[in-house]
């Protein structure tokens, strides 16, 4: 009792420190025009790893750049639109495409240019930025071979016809092109600010140029970011909020107890999470919400070195979790167990594909006897495995629960390791783990966005250490397969090769859990992650 009367203490004393750092507490504020001023209080996990879109790969990063930043294209109720660009002209042969820019400028007033958006573009695809994503621009003409040092930057299919017009020439014709361009990595970014100063992203302040509905008025790394409404934006008469107070809160529970109290006015991803403990009561109340999400929850393997770099001991562990249970004693978000590397939320992968059973103990147990043969070991005890996640209750609730699984069914024993975001991400880039959680969000609606990673183990997404001739060489077919049905099937096929030699265990299909204030309207996830602030707005 008195360890968790002084847990309790220490949650509230954080708790108003908090509070008091980043003077939260009220929606709508005096200006000293006398009119109100809207401002939406939320929380994200932690410091953001990058706020620079071509070198940013996580989700909090992302919830920042989406809102200070805009591609050509952005998302709307699901649908791509016109953004940056006012006008597309696409080719007969579907291989050029033609960005006619609007007259929008940049927070410092500069105009917004092509010339901004070949910056950044070429930016990401030179190898000497290391730019984790640089292979979702691939679609473009010339930009793999540049990317991997086997072709030039002259060759690239990026061309600045003037000030406002921008053309770009693809490898094959790529029917979810416009949905990239509304991605982070197809950011602009204002090049004479960039070519003066480095660093230009690491704080807030004049050297932060954006171009979207906000800017970055304030950064007090590892406390609190603010975004404030950015008034030369093309389109800010469509902008209601005038203000976003971000703190940063790694812990859920205080997270959830900030709602409660009426100090932040939304709780669900990517601003934080709704906490396991809180989901039940939720519920009750009725004002929980449960939306569909492209996106999986997977532990990767390290296939290089240790005892996961043998196939069947990562087989045993793949078919030894018990997702359902997981679902119904955990997570407890309406989420479906995970079976396949491609989400059934996305298009042509409704179904399941069959390749293995949830909780398939009997299976688990040969392909461990299996992998202790090939490890010339006698006893599931000597594996010595660590499983790697970040510090999260949630990611903790589920690891301690697929360890205790492991430990009963197949004997084996599994030391939880837990670090801080950026250090974790760090050690799974680096590849120093045996078994890690990690989350995938579709970054557009085709299956190749979950299988494209793995293509070799050279991208930057990959972590796994895996590759396989065979699965590339699909994933290249599909790219220049034009007929949808056989581009589909060699989807599946390159599917049916991952899951065979296992360097993922898929573990559930996200659901998005979120509670909002009522005064809070416009404000939901979409089914592939995005969360535009564009769109809110506060109703008092």
């Amino acid at each position: 009792m008195k360890k968790n009367s002084f847990l309790l203490l220490s949650m509230l004393l954080a708790l108003s420190l908090v509070l008091a750092a980043c003077n939260f507490g009220g929606s709508e504020k005096s200006s000293d025009s006398g009119s109100e001023e809207k401002e939406l209080n939320l929380v994200i996990p932690s410091e953001p790893p990058s706020l620079h879109p071509q070198l940013a790969t996580d989700s909090t990063s992302n919830a920042i750049l989406q809102n200070v930043f805009e591609g050509l294209t952005t998302i709307k109720d699901g649908e791509v639109v016109e953004a940056a660009a006012e006008k597309i002209d696409v080719s007969e042969d579907q291989l050029t495409y033609t960005f006619t820019l609007r007259d929008a400028k940049w927070s410092n007033g500069d105009a917004v240019t092509a010339e901004d958006f070949d910056y950044a573009w070429k930016f990401a695809l030179n190898p000497e930025n290391a730019s984790e994503y640089a292979s979702i621009l691939y679609p473009i003409k010339g930009a793999q071979a540049y990317n991997l040092g086997k072709g030039t930057v002259e060759d690239l299919g990026i061309k600045v016809v003037d000030e406002k017009t921008l053309e770009v020439t693809l490898e094959n014709p790529t029917p979810y092109f416009l949905e990239l361009t509304a991605f982070k990595t197809y950011y602009p970014i204002h090049k004479a600010t960039a070519e003066a100063n480095k660093t230009w992203n690491a704080e807030a302040g004049e050297s932060y140029v954006t171009n979207g509905p906000f800017k970055l008025a304030d950064w007090k790394h590892s406390g609190s970011i603010t975004l404030e409404k950015n008034e030369n934006y093309w389109d800010a008469k469509n902008v209601a909020l005038d203000k976003v107070n971000i703190s940063m809160v790694e812990n859920e529970a205080t997270a959830s107890t900030m709602f409660d109290a009426g100090e932040i006015d939304f709780l669900g991803s990517p601003f934080q999470t709704v906490g396991l403990d809180v989901i039940d009561r939720y519920k009750e109340e009725g004002i929980l919400n449960i939306s569909n999400y492209a996106s999986i929850y997977e532990y990767k393997f390290n296939t290089t070195e240790g005892p996961t770099a043998n196939v069947n001991i990562r087989k045993a562990l793949t078919l030894a979790i018990d997702r359902q249970g997981l679902i119904d004693n955990v997570t407890k978000g309406e989420q479906t167990p995970g079976l396949g590397m491609v989400p059934a939320a996305i298009k042509g992968f409704e179904e399941d594909r069959g390749y293995f059973k949830d909780n398939d103990i009997e299976e688990a147990k040969k392909a461990l006897d299996a992998g202790l043969k090939e490890l010339g070991l006698s006893d599931p005890s000597q594996l010595k495995l660590k499983l790697s996640f970040n510090t999260s209750e949630a990611h903790a609730a589920i690891a301690q629960f697929i360890q205790e699984g492991w430990r009963a069914n197949l004997g084996i024993d599994v030391t939880l390791d837990n670090s801080e975001w950026q250090v974790y991400l760090d050690k799974v880039s680096n590849l120093d783990y045996n078994i890690a959680r990690m989350g995938w969000i579709a970054d557009y609606n085709d299956g190749y966005t979950f299988l494209e990673m793995y293509n070799s183990a050279e991208n930057g997404n990959n972590d796994t250490g895996w590759e396989n001739a065979e699965y590339t060489k699909l994933l290249e077919q599909s790219n220049s397969e034009t007929d949808p049905a056989k581009r589909l099937e060699l989807l599946k096929q390159a599917e049916s090769i991952i899951m065979s030699e296992y360097p993922v265990a898929p573990i559930y299909y996200y659901t998005n859990l979120s509670v909002k204030k009522d005064y809070v309207k416009n404000m939901q996830l979409d089914a592939l992650g995005n969360m535009y602030l564009k769109y809110v707005d506060i109703e008092k």
